[in-house]
Order: structure tokens, then sequence, then C-alpha cells
């Protein structure tokens, strides 16, 4: 049977391919997605992510989120993100938001099920500390969160901080304490799935919907980062959501360790950190499958073959 899940998005171009990969899988069934303000305005991201759906043919329930992190009205993110641009590269969306309170969605959703709903939040954290927050008793349904962000090696905002954790940290803080089973997807493993220029020409051999819009976002990726965070390997970028997504499906994927995982929330230069206890120097009981590696071949195979798909 397939994997119940719900995404929590602020999509950009990453979030849009984990949107249709999540979306076209016929081992995951996408029951909805909720937005969250962070690469882009919050309204954006609902707007881009209706865009997605009707791009390649589906009807997913869209669910409007927090417009401001749960504690910082005073995020200081730029209008248009220098990666993700601010509207994607896809016509206007025809079909509209099924409802402007993703959180209290989410907590009706998970009371309702029978807790076989995976939550795989790739975005900011705000929408899903605000629903444990106001409805603890939810996660007695949560069966598994799956999240992209954080960092333990590699900060991409600040020198200690990945974005999605820096955006709302006490959010972030509030999901690490959750008491549920966790897997993090961060930076030390994003950077090494990146996907190049050759396989954005192999995702537009495939000709679908989904593979070509694929394709023109990584392109974009791929342009920002070799003028704002160069990779290692030229003319490639990492393509973040999509891996937590594909760690859903197939867990092989990824490579975890499981550790005690904690947020900075006062650090002078650390705010929004990771603290991510490899040596048990804290000797709390670890509360994350953190991924520290990926299986690249299997990535790229998961991309094609799953974009390659029409609705």
């Amino acid at each position: 049977m397939a994997t119940k899940v719900i995404l929590d998005v602020d999509t950009g171009t990453d979030d849009a391919v984990a949107l249709m990969l999540a979306a076209l899988s016929p081992d995951l069934e996408l029951i909805g997605a909720t937005t969250v303000v962070g690469n882009c305005p919050g309204i954006v991201c609902t707007q881009n992510t209706l865009r997605v759906f009707d791009h390649i043919g589906v009807d997913v329930p869209v669910h409007q989120g927090m417009l401001e992190p749960m504690v910082r009205p005073d995020f200081n993110r730029p209008e248009k993100s220098v990666i993700h641009g601010l509207y994607l590269d896809l016509p206007p969306a025809t079909s509209k938001a099924t409802s402007n309170d993703a959180v209290a969605w989410l907590i009706e959703t998970y009371e309702a099920s029978a807790g076989d709903i995976t939550l795989i939040p790739v975005g900011p954290l705000t929408n899903i500390g605000m629903a444990f927050r106001q409805q603890p008793s939810m996660l007695a349904k949560l069966p598994e969160l799956v999240i992209m962000g954080g960092a333990h090696h590699i900060g991409n905002t600040t020198p200690s901080a990945e974005f999605n954790i820096w955006v709302d940290p006490e959010a972030a803080k509030v999901v690490m304490g959750c008491q549920r089973p966790i897997r993090m997807v961060p930076l030390d493993a994003t950077h090494k799935a990146l996907i190049s220029l050759d396989d954005c020409k192999k995702l537009r051999q495939l000709g679908t919907p989904a593979a070509t819009a694929a394709a023109s976002f990584i392109e974009q990726r791929v342009e920002g980062y070799n003028k704002y965070q160069p990779m290692a390997e030229m003319d490639a970028a990492p393509v973040h959501d999509a891996l937590a997504v594909c760690a859903v499906i197939d867990p092989t994927v990824i490579k975890t360790e499981l550790i005690y995982v904690d947020v900075e929330t006062k650090g002078e230069l650390t705010d929004g950190r990771t603290v991510c206890d490899f040596g048990n120097r804290s000797h709390k009981e670890p509360n994350v499958h953190f991924a520290t590696d990926v299986d690249l071949p299997k990535f790229k195979e998961m991309m094609f073959d799953i974009l390659g798909r029409t609705a």
C-alpha cells in the first residue's frame, strides 16, 4: 500500500520538485500540502504550490499556513530569493487554496487519522511547531517526521545555520522535542546529492510535464549556486527537498545516525544552529536519525523514474 504523506512546503524550486515526486510516486499518497513563509512570502508559496499541481494535472488540497515565524515577526527574508526567484516559471494557477488555516487542518487531519500519515516538512517548521503547541494530543497519531533542514558541518544562511531552521528556530526546537520518530535530511546529506546540467538534459528528454519543469527549476538552481554558493562540482546543485521525499519512498537512499539534536535559539553567532551530539557529550536520549550520506545513483534513478510519469 502507498504511504500516506503530507508535505509542508515554502515552495520555491526544490520544493516544487519534491511536490511533483510526492504527487506522482506510486509509493506515496499525497493527501495534502501545507504552505509556510520561507523561500518566498507565504502567499507566493501557496500560489507556487498550486501552479505545480495544476502543471502536472493533479488535484491535491493546498492549505495556506503561517505568514510569519512563530516568535519572530521581524524575520529578515528578502522579498526575492537569489536561488528561487519569486513566482515559479509556470502558468498562474487556476485552482484555489482549500483553506487558509494549515495549522487547524493539520490538527484535525491527524486527530481523525489512523496514525498512518507521515509528515514531510521541507520548509521552516512554523506550522508544525504551532500545531504541536496548540494540540499536543495529535502527536500520538504521528508515525514519523521526515524533515529537510538543519546542518552539522555546513551552514547556508550563517556559518552555523541552515535556512529552514534559522527562519524559525523556536518552532524547530519545539519539533525536536516532540518525542516522535524524526529523520532529518540536512545539508550534510543534500550537498552530496547534486543534480547536474547533464542530468537536466536527461530529464528534458523524458518529455513529461514534471520532468521538463524539474529540469527548468534545477537549471535555475545551478545558475544561482554557481553565482552565490558554488558547489565542489560546478554546474550542479542540491535539490534538498526532493531528497527528503525520496527518503520516505526508499529509506536506503540516505544513511543516518541516531543522535541527540537540539536547536540554538539564543546564540549571538549560532542562532538557528542544529546542535548535533555525535559524541554523546550531553548524555541525552537520541531523538533524531540524522542523515550523513546519500546513495547518489539511487537518488537520481528515483528522480528520473518518478518524474518520467504522468498523472
